[in-house]
């Protein structure tokens, strides 16, 4: 129970200083909604122009603008979209499918791969096979996301003309076309935290391998892939639970990029598109989003822990 209550005040301290520097920082933005709003509209007043400013509640102070949307907030209305003039929430769910297939299917593969890697790397220590994955984990940490997302498109387009690279299909409609789309963003995205977890996991490995219940187990004539799957793997499970935690974080940041790249319609085509409209609440919402997300996937993160080594006391 205090467990629970002491993430909940994590939460609710996290979630605040985000909507206060988000609320701030978008407001820094050089350009006025107002002025974007109207466009290059020659026969706008100044009339008309202090009437929209005041229709959108942006004529008041910037304080009393931030407690009239946290308000709202805490009541759970999100507020409404300066453009389209719907409900934030509406805006956000109808992009938020697209952005949490591609978040989990590259949690998926990156994951997914980086701990049969990890693990064979570690027991190929010092040999060549070793050296080449360490090399190409390491290269996998320097290329960008959205890099790899452009050399795929261009030489897919190339070998498989026909291949539609672009875009989104929902799943309801085609479930193979909505992998095909995602697969390779996906892919792209997943790339660095494979390059990560697989170094994490190999280290790991090589330092659950030289404890004393290892020489133990050895000597009691345990078979070599028993100690290294049933009792060292599951001591690096935990660092290795935490990091991927981390980068889902990560993840949620990075699909921001590669769905422009891919033209994804997902949360982060959303927030550029925001930003660029100078859509304040649509930004503040958005991200407030994202970071509850971000701070949910930890907390399921420190619930696994217990599943994993029941020692830990939560």
């Amino acid at each position: 129970m205090n467990f629970l209550r002491s993430r909940a005040l994590d939460l609710a301290v996290v979630l605040f200083g985000v909507s206060v520097l988000t609320f701030l920082m978008i407001r820094l933005i050089p350009g006025d909604a107002v002025a974007i709003m109207l466009g290059a509209n020659t026969e706008v007043t100044p009339d008309r122009v202090a009437a929209l400013r005041s229709r959108i509640g942006l004529d008041q102070p910037v304080l009393l603008q931030y407690f009239s949307w946290l308000g709202g907030v805490l009541s759970g209305d999100l507020g409404v979209s300066l453009w389209t003039r719907r409900p934030v929430s509406q805006e956000i769910a109808g992009h938020m499918w697209p952005t949490l297939q591609l978040t989990v299917l590259a949690l998926i593969v990156g994951a997914g791969l980086s701990l049969p890697l990890g693990v064979l790397m570690a027991r190929l220590r010092g040999k060549a096979w070793d050296t080449a994955l360490r090399i190409g984990s390491v290269a996998g940490l320097t290329i960008p996301s959205f890099w790899l997302g452009i050399m795929m498109i261009l030489a897919l387009t190339t070998l498989a003309p026909d291949w539609q690279l672009l875009g989104y299909v929902p799943f309801s409609e085609d479930p193979l076309g909505n992998v095909a789309k995602l697969l390779l963003p996906a892919v792209a995205l997943a790339l660095p935290i494979l390059a990560n977890l697989s170094r994490l996991v190999r280290s790991a490995m090589l330092d659950a391998l030289q404890q004393d219940y290892v020489r133990t187990a050895r000597a009691k004539g345990l078979s070599e892939r028993r100690i290294l799957y049933r009792h060292a793997l599951r001591n690096a499970l935990i660092p290795f639970v935490t990091s991927a935690g981390i980068m889902t974080g990560y993840l949620l940041g990075g699909a921001i990029v590669v769905e422009q790249v891919f033209a994804i319609p997902g949360l982060g085509r959303l927030i550029l598109g925001a930003i660029a409209e100078r859509n304040y609440p649509l930004v503040q919402a958005t991200i407030l989003v994202i970071t509850f997300a971000f701070v949910l996937v930890n907390f399921v993160v420190d619930l696994l822990y217990v599943l994993i080594d029941p020692r830990v006391r939560l």
